[in-house]
């Protein structure tokens, strides 16, 4: 019984610890690729670029240089995504 206990304390400070690594995360990003988009939403680059980054939201987001690789605001684009996944 004892060893059950210490293993949902581990699982509960496991993801305290994750919820505040996320929280820095959020709290210190400001741009955000496709591929960490595609790490952090778990979502593979073809599906990214097929349902989410060819949406005209997302599109108003994009910057790059001509030719370059392309960024999105993170903040902004997370709240765009929501919207996008809420309509789905």
């Amino acid at each position: 019984m004892g060893l059950a206990q210490v293993q949902l304390d581990e699982q509960e400070i496991q993801r305290q610890i994750n919820e505040r690594l996320d929280q820095i995360f959020r709290d210190t990003l400001i741009l955000w690729d496709i591929n960490e988009m595609s790490k952090r939403l778990c979502m593979s680059k073809s599906f990214l670029e097929e349902n989410i980054l060819h949406d005209p939201r997302m599109r108003l987001l994009e910057r790059r240089k001509q030719n370059g690789k392309r960024f999105w605001y993170y903040e902004q684009s997370v709240q765009v995504i929501k919207q996008i996944m809420d309509e789905w």
